[in-house]
């Protein structure tokens, strides 16, 4: 048992183990802050242009029954297609996978790796025959011509 919680505890201290749990905390909190732009900022400008929609109110009911609102419906138990939280989940989603886009575009932005500076060169060509060799090389080993000391 002892082993098996020493395992363990490497385990959930691994980097990446922490940094997922970071992620999710962040995310969870990030969705949060999504939630309310999307419902106490973005619909109801929206909902006023359009004569004072709520969207999270907006459904159809099956049942048969007259309710006034959306909860009104669920307290009474009748089945419902909720398509106005779905138009509020869309936006979310939207505003999320653009905020995710625009931060890994930052960080690719950031990340991207200079180029190497070119490496010096290691072959020379033969005045003679016009074939690459070494460029210590003295003699050109295609031709047998010989060249001049290299510097």
């Amino acid at each position: 048992m002892k082993k098996f919680l020493e395992e363990f505890k490497q385990f959930a201290m691994r980097g990446n183990v922490v940094d997922l749990a970071v992620g999710i905390i962040i995310g969870v909190a990030f969705g949060n802050i999504v939630n309310s732009l999307v419902n106490d900022i973005i619909m109801p400008p929206i909902g006023y242009l359009l004569n004072d929609i709520d969207f999270s109110d907006l459904f159809i009911n099956l049942s048969g029954g007259d309710y006034s609102s959306l909860a009104a419906a669920k307290d009474a138990g009748a089945a419902t297609i909720n398509y106005g939280l779905f138009i509020n989940a869309v936006i979310n989603f939207i505003i999320v996978a653009l905020a995710v886009f625009l931060l890994v575009k930052q960080m690719n932005r950031f990340l991207k790796e200079k180029p190497a500076p070119p490496a010096d060169p290691t072959t020379k060509e033969c005045p003679f025959c016009h074939t690459e060799i070494p460029i210590p090389a003295v003699r050109c080993p295609h031709c047998t011509s010989h060249l001049e000391e290299s510097k």
